[in-house]
């Protein structure tokens, strides 16, 4: 753990809060997420402080500091002290303030205490004292403050055993966990967040809290539940957060198709693996490759649409025709309802998603010159991603069979790195284009001119013509002759 004595070398801007706060007669704490990344030797740059009214007004200044013009009075002086470098941003609704300067956000806010109604998260709020601010926080570990005033400068204000729970590493709530999950069920979500951000375990009775009120996530928008949801993903090891989810209950309610992937059966001796577990599985091993969100999103969902497309043969055994396809249509059901961002986010995860068999069938069939020009002008730029995918997606146990899979998706990406050296198919745009089609053969827009396309591109990805205009051109004259059209233009020889 850190020395909290150290906190004026970590961050020099700390002395200048404290002489603002002396000048302008309050006292003042740093306190949650900082102090709890401080403690933990996390990088922060979200600094929350948290400020009481003085005694009367201030000797320098004559103005009085009590209640939530504490926060703002205090971000004004700061903002002052720091320069043309630091930025004041003052949100009077709330009562607090921000400070931004090199890097970091500083937030300010006059002591509070709240109070809440059982069909809202937002609580009623009124001025309060340290103690009262700290009753307020989520978790423990949120709950630690550190003085930045004078004559106790850099002591640490624990009421909760916030150090231990650190030390043990546990998220467990200051006061009762079911009154602050009702009062605020987003707290839910967070406290997993926490767990698989910081691989902490929930305290037991916190944990279970969670599950007698996770029906109180209904009163949360879709939008804070997916901000959560974010973070969780974007963790070391997501599937610790996605577990917990689903053993809280929780994730029934908010990713029902994640869950309908859970189990395995057995007919007639042949099984299928647990399609849920797996998922998390490949959702781990794309983190351990890549940052991309929706990379991640796309290996949690490559499969949702197993669930609906399951299917048993006495002969085949298990099948899941098309789950592919029909996945593309859950994946854009859930950015929906789930308010992700509707856009080339959500074509992104759909095109991977939608692909994600391709590879594998490749290495199953013989690899093909043509079938991988058409997967490198299906997936262009989003190749090398896909293919993060494929290789996440070997889960076996079996050495063997896992050593096969890996050596044979090799083999289908130096094919691919081959053609489009080659071919140079990647993104590829027809020589001849519509207009040039509709030119030469003096027609409007109309179905022939989408024909004639379509050929070009399919004789170019099926390797029948070079991708260069001279053969693309010759070939158009042939396709528009079968669909009896005669060019208005003299050919090109």
């Amino acid at each position: 753990m850190q020395d909290t004595k150290d906190l004026s070398w970590e961050h020099p801007v700390f002395k200048v809060i404290s002489e603002a706060a002396r000048h302008c007669g309050c006292r003042c704490y740093v306190i949650g997420g900082y102090v709890r990344d401080f403690l933990l030797k996390r990088k922060s740059v979200d600094i929350d402080i948290v400020c009481t009214g003085g005694q009367g007004q201030s000797a320098d200044t004559g103005n009085s500091a009590d209640g939530p013009r504490c926060g703002i009075m205090l971000a004004k002086e700061v903002r002052s002290a720091l320069g043309k470098q630091a930025r004041l941003s003052v949100f009077k609704n709330f009562g607090t303030a921000q400070v931004a300067y090199k890097g970091l956000e500083i937030e300010f806010v006059g002591a509070r205490k709240e109070s809440y109604r059982s069909d809202s998260r937002k609580p009623i709020v009124e001025n309060g004292t340290l103690e009262d601010d700290q009753n307020r926080r989520d978790f423990t570990i949120n709950a630690l403050a550190i003085s930045l005033n004078a004559d106790d400068y850099g002591t640490l204000a624990d009421p909760f055993g916030g150090v231990r729970d650190l030390e043990n590493k546990l998220i467990r709530t200051p006061l009762d966990p079911d009154i602050t999950f009702s009062d605020d069920p987003l707290r839910m979500f967070r406290a997993i967040r926490f767990a698989s951000q910081l691989d902490f375990r929930i305290e037991d009775s916190t944990f279970d809290a969670i599950s007698r009120n996770r029906e109180r996530m209904s009163i949360l928008s879709a939008e804070r539940i997916t901000s959560e949801l974010n973070k969780i993903i974007l963790s070391e090891r997501p599937s610790r957060g996605f577990i917990m989810l689903d053993k809280a209950g929780l994730l029934e309610l908010v990713l029902p198709e994640m869950t309908a992937l859970k189990g395995t059966e057995v007919i007639s001796g042949k099984g299928h693996k647990d399609v849920f577990l797996h998922s998390l599985a490949v959702l781990d091993n794309v983190a351990a490759a890549s940052g991309n969100p929706y990379l991640r999103w796309a290996a949690l969902l490559h499969d949702t649409g197993k669930a609906v497309t399951k299917h048993f043969d006495e002969k085949t055994g298990w099948t899941f025709r098309n789950h592919d396809y029909i996945g593309t249509k859950i994946v854009f059901r859930i950015f929906k309802r789930l308010k992700l961002p509707l856009n080339e986010n959500l074509r992104y995860v759909q095109k991977i998603v939608g692909l994600h068999m391709r590879p594998i069938v490749l290495v199953e069939d013989k690899v093909t010159d043509s079938a991988v020009r058409r997967l490198l002008f299906e997936a262009g730029n989003d190749i090398e991603d896909l293919m993060v995918l494929c290789k996440a997606d070997i889960t076996t146990k079996n050495e063997s069979k896992q050593k096969q899979y890996r050596e044979n998706l090799s083999l289908v990406e130096q094919k691919l790195k081959d053609i489009e050296q080659k071919d140079h198919v990647r993104n590829f745009q027809p020589p001849v284009d519509g207009a040039e089609i509709m030119k030469v053969f003096n027609l409007p827009p109309c179905a022939a001119v989408g024909t004639i396309k379509s050929a070009i591109k399919d004789a170019i990805l099926d390797g029948k013509i070079p991708n260069d205009h001279e053969a693309a051109y010759r070939l158009m004259i042939e396709e528009g002759a079968k669909l009896g059209l005669a060019p208005a233009l003299p050919v090109q020889a």
